[in-house]
């Protein structure tokens, strides 16, 4: 039996994360990037995002089969509370428990630094991230249709949000 663990990221997981990455931008719609990232600047993403918000990586026997992090909703100040989350993992990982371990994880870390609101698109159709999502708690807000293409084709993408912590007037971001 393999032994799983969550970990916060760091720029040594850069190739792993953009290895995983790479074959849902070639292969899927499920980003709209249309051409993977390198390993140098999902490093820096990965610095950058645990400026503000968290980047984590699943390790399998030391070996990393997915991540998931936050980035910012919006660039409004008032939107300083609210973060958007993602998901990737290792092809034939859908519906091992690996999304929802790295989701338990990041959603705590987000909580303690102090963010209130998580939001997802997820390009339809999709049902193992809607479920996934659905299962985490998110509620659906609505759809963009025909909103990118990609592959030779347009995709539709669906929101959804899932409120952290207390519903009071926010503190200070750690």
């Amino acid at each position: 039996m393999q032994h799983r663990t969550v970990r916060p990221a760091t720029t040594a997981d850069a190739a792993a994360c953009a290895g995983i990455y790479a074959h849902y931008v070639r292969e899927t719609a499920v980003t709209f990037e249309l051409d993977p990232p390198t390993e140098q600047e999902v490093a820096r993403r990965i610095e950058a995002s645990w400026r503000q918000h968290a980047w984590l990586v699943l390790t399998e026997d030391d070996v990393v089969r997915g991540y998931a992090y936050a980035a910012p909703y919006a660039a409004r100040a008032a939107y300083a509370w609210s973060c958007e989350t993602s998901v990737y993992l290792e092809p034939g990982l859908r519906r091992s428990g690996a999304g929802r371990a790295l989701y338990q994880e990041l959603f705590a870390t987000l909580e303690r630094r102090g963010f209130r609101m998580l939001v997802a698109g997820i390009t339809q159709p999709n049902e193992a991230s809607t479920g996934l999502h659905r299962a985490m708690g998110f509620t659906d807000v609505g759809t963009f249709t025909r909103i990118g293409f990609k592959l030779g084709r347009w995709w539709d993408v669906h929101r959804m949000q899932r409120p952290l912590g207390p519903r009071t007037a926010p503190g200070p971001l750690l």
